[in-house]
Parts: C-alpha cells; sequence; structure tokens
C-alpha cells in the first residue's frame, strides 16, 4: 500500500498535517520520521521494513535535527526509487534563497506553514491533488501503447 513520508520534528505540525490529510479524504498510512538522521536512514535502506517505492508522497520541513531538508531533498532527487515521488516543502522558512533551492531540486511545490488553523488545514487540499495527479489510475488500462 502506498504511503505518505512526513519529515516533521514538531508533534503540533504532525498533527496539524494529520487533520488536514483526514479533512480532505486523504487516508493513506503516514509513515513519520522526526529527524533528519532518520529520513536518511530510510532513503539509505537503513530500514528493513522500509520499501521506498511505497511512497505516494513526501511532505518535508526543512529545519529538521540532524540532517536539514535540504540535503534531504538532494539526496531524495538522486536515489533511484524516490526520484519521482512529489516532494513538498512545509517550512517556517521564508527565504528566497530556501525557496529557489527547492525548486532547483525538483520539489513539487513549496508552502510556508501558515499560523492560522484554518489555513493550516487547507493545505490537505494540496497534498490530495499532488497525489491524484501522482498516483496511476485504479481503473487505468494497463494495455497502453497495444494496439486492440
Amino acid at each position: 500500500m502506498r504511503k505518505i513520508l512526513l519529515a516533521e520534528d514538531n508533534p503540533a505540525d504532525v498533527y496539524l498535517i494529520r487533520e488536514a490529510l483526514r479533512e480532505y479524504g486523504v487516508n493513506l498510512p503516514i509513515r513519520v520520521a522526526s529527524d533528519g538522521k532518520l529520513v536518511m536512514e530510510l532513503i539509505a535502506g537503513g530500514e528493513s521494513s522500509f520499501n521506498a517505492e511505497e511512497f505516494a508522497l513526501i511532505i518535508l520541513d526543512l529545519n529538521l535535527p540532524l540532517h536539514d531538508g535540504t540535503e534531504i531533498l538532494e539526496r531524495l532527487r538522486v536515489t533511484d526509487s524516490l526520484a519521482g515521488v512529489p516532494v513538498v516543502v512545509l517550512t517556517s522558512s521564508d527565504s528566497p534563497r530556501d525557496r529557489v533551492i527547492a525548486r532547483e531540486l525538483g520539489a513539487a511545490c513549496y508552502l510556508r506553514k501558515p499560523s492560522d488553523l484554518s489555513q493550516f488545514l487547507s493545505l490537505g487540499a494540496v497534498f490530495r491533488d499532488l497525489l491524484a495527479s501522482s498516483l496511476p489510475s485504479p481503473k487505468a488500462d494497463r494495455s497502453e501503447g497495444v494496439p486492440q
């Protein structure tokens, strides 16, 4: 089953992101990594139960302990099994430099964490839409390109 990888060290933000996803009907399991070291270990395959190909979306805070989000995003983009997974950078940073780096490293979007609850919950629509555009349709015809 496809999952969401949430790289976030703030428990309150983890809760709000879960609520935002629930609010918009995203019912995929969420794997939370609370620091950059754990994310890097997951990427490197350091956990036997981890299958990188299971991830449909990665939500990444830039300000993680032990490894920052920029370093993680760089690693994600050179890891074959994760290179195509959409990454949402969700951070408190409003730095133009961070935005440019995230875009250059292939982030699907860069979002600043809202301070208003309703705005935070509305992020669920962004996550839902990215998932909808990146997941294959359950009714997809597997014989595309094959003459009928």
